[in-house]
């Protein structure tokens, strides 16, 4: 149809093709000894291009039974029913099955070559009508014998099964639906041929069915929106970033191939046009100067992408948004926004701001190319200022870190560079903005006196008199270029309280006597502050120390070393014997060695004593040998003298127990005792005492033990002598009153005989009956029980009623045991409230004013 307006073009120059689609040979050069593929090319007039590739492979007509005639008749008469069918259908083409035949005309045999059978091509999404016939498959002994056709395969009676089946008697294959080539773009199916035994009479053939695409799906991109980062100045030509979009159909074809091309460009500062796309790639690039993120920092680009490489009346298209992010480079040095600043600061202050430099800066905020960053580059030798800067505002804070002084520098004339934390980019030079003067004037304030010497050491020896003068501490006034000030001087703390300052001169006179030995000396040094102050507007006061060194003196003796002892009786010469020492608060040389003897007096402690020196400090005291004295406490005076210039003495007294001691010279017992003061018959009293004492008091708690006893066996029953109906009663006993006092406790007993229960109508019950069901027997208690079992008897009545299973499952009281129906004693009705006049009870009223009541309801004669 219409094919006048196609051209073909063939790639095999030997073979070409028609305008009808007829493929001829040009001339003798065209063998088809072997199988001969070349590829045709159709262009249609709106420039669509289909292709396919055509196989041309010889038929050898001698194996089919006829001659050449009858195959040409036959392929005569083929021609002729293909010129009666309608235009619109092409002629279906005929796959024969290969086979080996005798040629009995020239009596030679010949085997045939198998076929190289041509992909058959069918194109996806047909509209039908289906089945579609594709191909016509016949043997060549169907002249012969019935042949049943048949394929196998995916699509055939593989799945997706039914897509393509075949006519079994007259061998024509059809496509039963539409074909997706995106699902599957190709299908190797095998034609068999079988007798109608089933018995295989060719060799099957394979065939491979090729779904030809058709542009049926657009270009998606992965994401509608891609982002992509480009450094502002960048050069023409710079990369930014890549799209991709996908195309389900073949990319081999027109239909797969997509291109690029960007729609718009959001703004349109400085050209409309500042970005370009690889239409094959997707990639984008710059393509003009001039990208500045101070003034443009993000674009918006929309891309379109289309198939049939690009073709836009043909091809189907998809959009996607590409925004751009124009980064920040340091193309903006900082600008300071003034050429000179200011500030004033006190003197011997740190840590305060006095000056404040402002910066503006048009790169990134809170990025390196924006922070700055502040440099002190002259002015300032001694380094008393920094700049410090402000994170938030970009401000350099000229910061004092050392203190100033008013009278070595009024002012200072500081040279400041701004720059930022990012090197500039390369081709921008510095701005003349970035250097700036600064001026820090220093402001006078009264400063406090200080001391030239702190602390100040002097050396004195102890024991000076009181109102000696021993320094002059006097204080300087830093302010030389205020008015003459006056200093008073005041003692600030003086822990012993030795000394004191003239408020004027700071001379310092001792108060008291200067002891080294003293708690507040530390180390031989004496310390006391003192105070300066000036009468400046505000008053200022600085402090010193003074440290005073004494030097000791010998005024101090001796102490002896024990104060008590104790020595064995007996000379020992190996363990007899006490060494003692001493103890002297001076040090060398007023202290040892030391001196140590026995007085002449009394005439006693050199006759039974006797002090041997052992080395400088130390000397034994030791009875003299021979000499027996008896166990106790003796006091023996010794005379201590240290090494002073004049030595001191000291007379001390040492306390020696003598006592018995064993084999090792300890002192015993028995003996220890007797060196305390004590004798022997003392002794044996003194334990005769403790015997005795734990004898009575052995005593005493059997007897109350068996006190104990008595009141727990005593008779329940009162004293028969006591008379309780005149008396008060004694509540401490458990017995009875008046005539009630021999109890029948009988009466607590359960009663022989139920009548009385048996009997009573049916109703609530009370609580405190007997049971009319089948219960434990609890304990029959005696006629005349012992007073002290009733204990033992609540508690056995009680564990069998813990045990009872008829016991009631409702709330009610515990009957431990059943009183009777009735009481031996007498009734009280029988008692008669109305009186005979016989008795007199007016004497109730001298008996007190609680019976009055009785007096005057029993009383009062016959009126009442």
């Amino acid at each position: 149809m219409g094919n006048e307006a196609v051209v073909f073009q063939s790639t095999d120059p030997v073979f070409n093709v028609q305008t009808d689609g007829s493929i001829f040979a040009k001339g003798q050069g065209a063998s088809l000894d072997e199988t001969v593929q070349f590829k045709v090319t159709a262009r249609g007039p709106h420039t669509n291009v289909w292709e396919t590739v055509v196989q041309l492979t010889l038929i050898d007509l001698s194996s089919s039974g006829q001659n050449e005639n009858e195959v040409t008749e036959e392929a005569g008469n083929i021609s002729e029913q293909n010129k009666k069918k309608d235009a619109s259908q092409a002629p279906t083409p005929v796959i024969m099955f290969p086979g080996s035949r005798v040629n009995s005309t020239r009596g030679l045999r010949r085997q045939k070559r198998d076929w190289v059978i041509p992909p058959i091509n069918v194109a996806e999404n047909s509209r039908g009508p289906f089945p579609q016939m594709l191909v016509s498959i016949r043997s060549d002994q169907d002249q012969d014998i019935p042949i049943r056709y048949s394929i196998t395969g995916v699509g055939a009676d593989q799945p997706p099964n039914e897509v393509f089946s075949i006519d079994p008697v007259l061998g024509k294959m059809f496509v039963t639906k539409p074909l997706d080539r995106e699902h599957r773009s190709s299908y190797h199916l095998r034609a068999h041929a079988v007798d109608i035994n089933g018995n295989q009479v060719e060799n099957p053939i394979d065939l491979y069915i090729f779904v030809i695409d058709m542009n049926d799906n657009r270009p998606e991109f992965k994401n509608q929106v891609y982002n992509g980062s480009v450094d502002e100045g960048s050069k023409p030509g710079t990369y930014v970033m890549h799209l991709s979009a996908f195309d389900a159909d073949d990319n081999t074809t027109a239909n797969g191939m997509v291109r690029y091309r960007i729609l718009s460009q959001t703004p349109h500062s400085p050209i409309p046009n500042m970005f370009t796309i690889t239409s094959e790639t997707g990639d984008i690039t710059t393509v003009a100067p001039g990208l500045d993120r101070e003034k443009v920092s993000q674009y918006t680009i929309i891309v379109q992408a289309t198939d049939m490489e690009g073709n836009l009346n043909f091809g189907l298209s998809n959009t996607a948004t590409a925004i751009i992010t124009v980064t920040d480079i340091n193309d903006n040095p900082p600008m300071l926004t003034s050429r000179t600043f200011s500030g004033e600061v006190p003197e011997n202050t740190v840590d305060v701001a006095v000056a404040n430099l402002t910066v503006i800066d048009a790169d990134q905020p809170h990025s390196p190319n924006w922070n700055a960053v502040y440099r002190i580059i002259s002015g300032d030798p001694t380094g008393h200022f920094t700049i410090r800067t402000d994170p938030i505002s970009n401000d350099g804070m000229v910061t004092v870190v050392k203190p100033v002084d008013f009278e070595m520098n009024r002012s200072f004339m500081l040279t400041v560079v701004v720059s930022n934390q990012a090197h500039l980019a390369s081709g921008i030079q510095s701005s003349l903005q970035s250097t700036t003067g600064v001026t820090i004037s220093v402001k006078d304030v009264n400063e406090p006196p200080y001391f030239p010497t702190n602390p100040k050491q002097i050396r004195f020896e102890e024991g000076v008199p009181t109102g000696t003068s021993l320094t002059t501490f006097s204080a300087s006034d830093p302010d030389r270029l205020q008015m003459q000030q006056i200093i008073r001087y005041s003692k600030l703390n003086d822990p012993a309280n030795w000394l004191s300052i003239n408020r004027t001169s700071g001379q310092i006179v001792t108060t008291g006597m200067l002891d080294r030995e003293s708690v507040y000396v530390k180390n031989n040094i004496y310390e006391a502050t003192f105070l300066a102050t000036d009468n400046g507007s505000p008053e200022a006061s600085g402090t010193g120390t003074l440290q005073i060194y004494l030097i000791d003196i010998n005024d101090n003796p001796p102490a002896l070393i024990p104060r008590e002892s104790q020595i064995c009786e007996r000379m020992n010469k190996n363990v007899n014997g006490v060494n003692i020492t001493a103890a002297d608060a001076d040090t060398d040389p007023n202290a040892g060695p030391f001196v140590f003897e026995l007085p002449n007096f009394p005439s006693s402690i050199r006759r039974n004593w006797t002090i041997a020196r052992i080395s400088g400090d130390y000397a034994r005291l030791a009875l003299r040998y021979q000499i027996y004295l008896e166990p106790g406490m003796y006091e023996v005076p010794i005379i201590v003298s240290d090494s002073g210039n004049p030595p001191l003495s000291n007379r001390s007294v040492i306390k020696v127990k003598v006592c018995p001691c064993d084999e090792n010279g300890d002192c015993t017992t028995l003996g220890a005792v007797a060196a305390a003061g004590l004798g022997t018959g003392a002794i044996i009293f003194i334990l005769i005492c403790i015997i005795i004492l734990l004898c009575m008091v052995l005593l005493f708690v059997v007897w109350i033990k068996r006190r104990e006893k008595e009141r727990q066996t005593k008779q329940l029953l009162i004293d028969p002598e006591d008379d309780v109906r005149d008396n008060i009663l004694k509540y401490d006993e458990e017995g009875g009153g008046e005539e009630d006092q021999d109890y029948d406790l009988s009466q607590l007993q359960q009663p022989d005989s139920l009548e009385h229960i048996i009997s009573k109508p049916p109703g609530v019950r009370r609580v405190d009956e007997r049971p009319i069901i089948p219960e434990s027997q609890y304990p029959i208690r005696p006629v005349v029980p012992h007073p002290g079992d009733i204990g033992d008897f609540i508690h056995e009545g009680l564990r069998a009623a813990d045990n009872d299973p008829t016991a009631p499952p409702y709330d009610s009281l515990l009957v431990f045991d059943y009183e009777g129906s009735g009481s031996t004693a007498g009734s009280v009705s029988s008692l008669n409230s109305s009186s005979t006049g016989d008795q007199d009870y007016d004497y109730l009223n001298d008996w007190g004013p609680r019976f009055k009541k009785l007096a005057d309801m029993y009383g009062g004669g016959d009126d009442d």
